[in-house]
Order: C-alpha cells, then sequence, then structure tokens
C-alpha cells in the first residue's frame, strides 16, 4: 500500500456528542462555556458554535435520553478538546468555572499547551487549553518537541486577567 499522509490543512470540524438531558447539555456548553446555539432540532439536539461557524459541537438524545453517565473505563471519546486563542482567554473561563462553582478534574502544564480539565454533565471530558506559540515549544537536545505533564500554574495563569 502506497504512503498516505494526510493534507496539511486538515482539520477537525466538529465534534458531535450523545447527551442523556438536553437542556442541562445546552446549559453547560452556552450558558458556562460561551458556546452559541446556531439551530435546534426541535427538542432531541443542538447546534453550537463559536464566532458564527455553522457548529463546532452538536448535542443529540436520539441514543441516549435519560440515559447514565458516560463510562469512566472503556473505549469512546477521552475528551473533547476546545483550543482558545491566547492565555488572557483561558484565564477568562477560568475565572469563569471558578466562579460558577464548576469542579475541575485536572490543570495541566504540557509545555507546548496549557490546559485546564472537567467533566460535562454526562461524564464526557472536557479539555480547555491555548497553545504556546512556535517560538516558545520546548525541544528536546535533538531538536525535536519536548511534551510533559507538569501541574498548571493557576496562579499565573489568573495573574493573566490582571494585567
Amino acid at each position: 500500500m502506497e504512503n498516505y499522509k494526510i493534507p496539511t490543512e486538515t482539520r477537525i470540524g466538529h465534534v458531535h456528542l450523545k447527551v442523556s438531558d438536553l437542556e442541562r447539555s445546552i446549559a453547560f456548553y452556552r450558558d458556562l462555556l460561551g458556546f452559541e446555539i446556531t439551530t435546534m432540532y426541535g427538542d432531541q439536539a443542538a447546534f453550537l458554535s463559536a464566532g458564527g461557524y455553522h457548529h463546532h459541537i452538536g448535542l443529540n438524545t436520539w441514543h441516549s435520553k435519560g440515559s447514565g453517565p458516560a463510562p469512566r473505563s472503556g473505549v469512546g471519546l477521552y475528551h473533547t478538546a476546545i483550543v482558545y486563542p491566547e492565555r488572557r482567554n483561558l484565564a477568562e473561563i477560568f475565572d469563569r468555572l471558578r466562579k460558577a462553582g464548576y469542579p475541575l478534574t485536572g490543570a495541566s502544564d504540557h509545555g507546548v499547551s496549557e490546559a485546564l480539565y472537567l467533566n460535562d454533565p454526562d461524564g464526557n471530558g472536557v479539555e480547555l487549553y491555548w497553545d504556546r506559540p512556535q517560538k516558545l515549544l520546548p525541544s528536546k537536545a535533538d531538536g525535536s518537541l519536548e511534551m510533559y505533564t507538569i501541574p498548571l500554574d493557576l496562579q499565573s495563569l489568573r495573574a493573566e486577567l490582571k494585567e
């Protein structure tokens, strides 16, 4: 078989999640995280976006209405990753989550990015992060990219809001 590489400009378009309670999920993704509803399919599905795109997140109850939370063990989606354009934007959503009393499941500095982790109301993992600029990416002695996981300095992140 011929060696194939996906085009460089390829990107992930959206994530579509099965949820147990549509209104509860809308409250999380719209009211807490700030996505906007672009369209609804009756009371069974909602499509949400950032900045007017047709949708970044789809939510539906077609096969999951009233179901229990997503199992922690087993196959499936690990998390949905939402990238913010600047570190200050990550600080703003962190402040919003903190003020709402919404629990984090983790906060990590990966060298290439800084991330907050939480679960949506159905137990689906959500990563909120920003990527460091290319010129600030850590590298190994051989020049390859160095990624790691250390605790995120949340005090430093919060300081972004004071500048």
